[in-house]
């Protein structure tokens, strides 16, 4: 199948953002595209102002944006994410939806980016989102994939949950920083793709170096043996890459990781939602 990571530039105007991806998306669809992610916050500014001023409830115009592009173009659309509100609590939020325009999962950012580095930035999703509590997967055609948003995808727990789902591939939508992406982004993806022998996907903004957020862009797709197959550089960039989902199984062939495990000593338990 072919893969595309949508690495767009996001603006103040979330009528244009909403008009560049459906650009993008039809792009990406033109050129064979079967699976379509888009990244993180593609809709509003990463900021917690932001975040709260463009929330919006499921069914709204991103929502619907969304909904309508795969309607239209006939294919899977990880819809990158946006702001959720829910009630009182705004969630940082992905919709999946299939060709026919149904929605096929939707997941709420569990792991909330809350730094303060050394010499580098601070930031507190906190301050303004309510953390999800579901691992998330999703089945299509061409098997199963895994869905988790940017600062999730560090945590190999919640990776091996959804590996052991029977994910084929994990879909990130992710915006990392010009401080964690050249530290960690390329080796997160690698990591998570080795740990749990499957395919990666990293959709990230493109670079904004006068944004209030800087993007570190690099959009990215690594195979079960962790060779990049794919990366964006900084730009607006429409990423693809052909993937054969059936080189997961080549690869535990050689290198049994998953079935080794010692599950008489220690075992992964996904945690009940409420």
């Amino acid at each position: 199948m072919k893969i595309a990571a949508i690495q767009m530039p996001v603006t103040a105007d979330k009528a244009r953002n909403i008009e560049m991806m459906r650009e993008r998306v039809r792009r990406a669809a033109r050129e064979g595209a079967h699976l379509i992610v888009l990244p993180e916050m593609w809709n509003c500014p990463y900021t917690n102002d932001c975040f709260a001023a463009y929330a919006e409830p499921a069914e709204g115009d991103a929502w619907c944006a969304l909904r309508d592009m795969a309607r239209e173009t006939g294919v899977y659309l990880v819809g990158g994410s946006i702001p959720e509100r829910d009630g009182e609590c705004v969630y940082n939020t992905s919709f999946v939806f299939a060709p026919d325009g149904s929605q096929l999962a939707r997941h709420r950012k569990m792991h909330l980016f809350d730094i303060d580095v050394v010499g580098g930035q601070r930031f507190f999703e906190s301050e303004t989102f309510t953390a999800g509590r579901e691992v998330t997967t999703f089945d299509t055609p061409y098997g199963v994939f895994g869905l988790c948003i940017c600062f999730d995808l560090r945590f190999p727990e919640l990776a091996r949950c959804m590996a052991l789902r029977g994910a084929r591939a994990i879909v990130t939508p992710a915006a990392f920083n010009m401080t964690t992406g050249p530290a960690h982004w390329e080796l997160m993806f690698r990591q998570r793709a080795v740990d749990n022998q499957l395919f990666t996907v990293g959709a990230a903004p493109a670079r904004d170096e006068g944004g209030v957020y800087v993007s570190y862009a690099n959009s990215i797709v690594c195979s079960p043996w962790g060779t990049v197959l794919a990366r964006a550089g900084a730009g607006d960039e429409v990423l693809l890459c052909d993937v054969d989902l059936e080189e997961n199984e080549r690869v535990r062939a050689q290198l049994p990781l998953l079935s080794a495990r010692r599950t008489d000593v220690y075992e992964l338990r996904e945690m009940k939602t409420i």
